[in-house]
């Protein structure tokens, strides 16, 4: 750490701009922090207050929702019928059940519905199934005017393992005051859980209880268990007024309880949430957290600044150490400059002019070279008097006719094409279609020499024919598939010429004979990229000159590729924008207008 410090200018502007940051934040940050914490607890305890307000709410509404469930039972005057008549007739009793059996369906809460006749006491009850319910204990008064103990109306029980709430109704036959009989509804508790944590944001700490009757019988419980321990009953004396908060334990968990009173009809309702410390920290913390997050980001534009300061420095320096490490590996493609005007942007420009110059250089040197390779090439060509050759394989054609053999004339006259084409050594372009033309003079004689072991087809579109193309680029490629290729190989095989003009003017020789390993693919990338002549070990001009000739006149217009699986198919991809092509002197935008 400390030699960093000692070697590094950035390192000793970044660590005391922290420093200096860090240190006062902290200490505010301290202060801060228990303020907040006492603060944010009142703020907790109103926040929960004013939800479980809104919660009790919910759950009134819902009683008043089940307190009107009985009214269908009215609007079926057929039924209250039934319901006064002293008789319990076999219709009557199937009626009566139906009716049971729709309002237990009428809600998914519901556990059971029980009616018991005060006329006949006869009773009907539907329920789940393997579900008893017990016999009811209530005395079903005469008349609506008889006293009838407001806090029996509603009792929590338990139907099956299930713990449940039994609201019981009267029906009374309106407008008289007499007592039909007692409609008594079980309803489970899970929509009175759903509409006491709505308003909540879940968590695993706290607890919500739903007491009813003033003696506070326990109706819901929220988390695991619906049952309080011994010792954590909440007695009525630290539950003063109709709302408010105390500290307190629960389940050996220190935290604050918070209840809210109030009343549905005669029913009293008390709702309490227990919150832990540990939650009325968390919220503490996560609203300290915002009031750091500007001081976050202080610190961060103090780290930012710094290193903008470095960065602004040291990284043309670090540009021209790269740019030195690509031209000693003979990558001469340097970025371009940053537009910097001080010493350093001077510096680099400098750099990059005698970059260039260097590779300007090496690049006449280049072409030089291959210049050479290409007069040598037609000294060549020109040691045999082109006219003399032609004369003669002329009256060599003759001959082969007067004797009859019109095959040996066609194949003289095939190689004379040849060697006209090849030994033009005025015309540097020509166009695909006379490019294609020596292409097949070319294998007419070499499936002539093959016979049946070697086949070819070629498929070009119409509109590439007057295509204009350097002169010479596909004969050395289809003469390496066939001597390196098929001849090396099995001695017989496939060649496949396939030329198509679309967005690229695309050209891919293709046969299935002996292949190239990997090695001898990366060798000819390698010697691509390193702007290397051909060895003359593949004998010719060979793949390599093709290509570079093709990179010459084309430049970055010009791209190819090489693939290959031994014995299966070997491809040769040429690809040429069509931005730079020409027709016969026409731009190859205008071929499809």
């Amino acid at each position: 750490m400390m030699i960093w410090l000692k070697r590094s200018l950035f390192a000793k502007l970044l660590v005391g701009m922290l420093v200096s940051a860090i240190i006062p934040y902290s200490l505010s940050n301290i202060i801060s922090y228990n303020t907040t914490s006492n603060s944010m607890a009142l703020q907790v305890i109103e926040l929960n207050q004013n939800l479980m307000t809104i919660n009790m709410e919910n759950v009134k509404r819902y009683f008043h929702d089940l307190n009107r469930v009985s009214v269908s039972f009215y609007q079926d005057q057929t039924l209250i019928h039934y319901l006064r008549s002293t008789e319990a007739l076999p219709v009557q009793i199937l009626y009566i059940n139906n009716q049971v059996d729709n309002l237990y369906r009428n809600r998914p809460e519901f556990r059971a519905i029980r009616y018991i006749s005060g006329i006949n006491e006869h009773r009907y009850t539907s329920s789940d199934v393997g579900v008893t319910v017990q016999n009811s204990t209530i005395l079903i008064p005469k008349s609506e005017e008889e006293y009838w103990d407001n806090d029996r109306k509603y009792e929590v029980n338990i139907l099956g393992k299930e713990k449940v709430l039994i609201l019981h109704k009267l029906l009374v036959d309106y407008p008289n005051p007499k007592v039909l009989g007692l409609l008594s509804i079980h309803v489970g508790l899970d929509e009175i859980g759903r509409l006491i944590r709505s308003h909540s944001k879940p968590s695993t700490g706290d607890r919500v209880f739903l007491y009813i009757h003033q003696d506070l019988n326990l109706l819901y419980a929220s988390g695991e268990g619906d049952k309080l321990k011994k010792g954590d009953r909440i007695p009525e004396s630290k539950l003063p007024g109709n709302q408010g908060s105390y500290k307190g334990e629960l389940d050996g968990r220190e935290g604050v309880f918070i209840y809210v009173k109030d009343q549905f009809m005669d029913l009293p309702l008390t709702m309490v949430k227990f919150v832990p410390v540990a939650d009325i920290n968390e919220s503490a913390n996560r609203t300290l957290n915002q009031s750091l997050f500007i001081q976050f980001i202080a610190i961060a534009f103090v780290i930012i600044l710094a290193s903008v300061l470095s960065y602004v420095t040291i990284s043309p320096v670090k540009r021209l150490l790269r740019s030195i490490v690509r031209v000693e590996s003979g990558n001469f493609d340097i970025q371009l400059t940053t537009g910097r005007k001080d010493e350093l942007g001077v510096l680099e420009i400098r750099f990059q002019n005698m970059i260039r110059n260097l590779d300007d250089l090496m690049n006449r040197e280049y072409r030089n070279r291959l210049e050479l390779t290409t007069a040598q090439l037609k000294m060549l060509q020109a040691q045999i008097n082109p006219h003399f050759l032609y004369n003669t394989l002329q009256s060599i054609g003759t001959l082969a006719l007067r004797h009859g053999s019109e095959e040996i004339n066609d194949k003289i006259a095939e190689l004379g094409a040849i060697l006209r084409y090849s030994m033009d050594l005025k015309t540097e372009t020509v166009t695909l279609q006379m490019e294609i033309k020596h292409i097949e003079h070319y294998m007419s004689l070499q499936t002539g020499r093959f016979k049946n072991r070697l086949s070819y087809t070629l498929s070009c579109p119409n509109e590439a024919f007057q295509v204009r193309v350097p002169k010479m680029i596909l004969q050395p490629l289809i003469e390496n598939s066939i001597v390196h290729g098929i001849e090396k190989g099995r001695g017989s095989g496939t060649l496949h010429i396939s030329i198509e003009l679309d967005q690229v003017f695309c050209i891919r020789i293709i046969d299935n004979g002996k292949g190239m390993d990997p090695d001898t693919i990366k060798r000819i990338y390698r010697e691509y990229s390193d702007f290397q002549l051909p060895s003359g070990q593949e004998g010719g001009i060979g793949l390599i000159n093709v290509l570079q000739r093709l990179r010459l006149y084309y430049g970055q217009h010009f791209d190819w590729e090489i693939q290959s699986t031994p014995y299966e198919v070997t491809v040769i991809s040429l690809r040429i924008s069509t931005d730079c092509l020409t027709r016969e002197g026409i731009e190859i935008e205008d071929i499809d207008s």
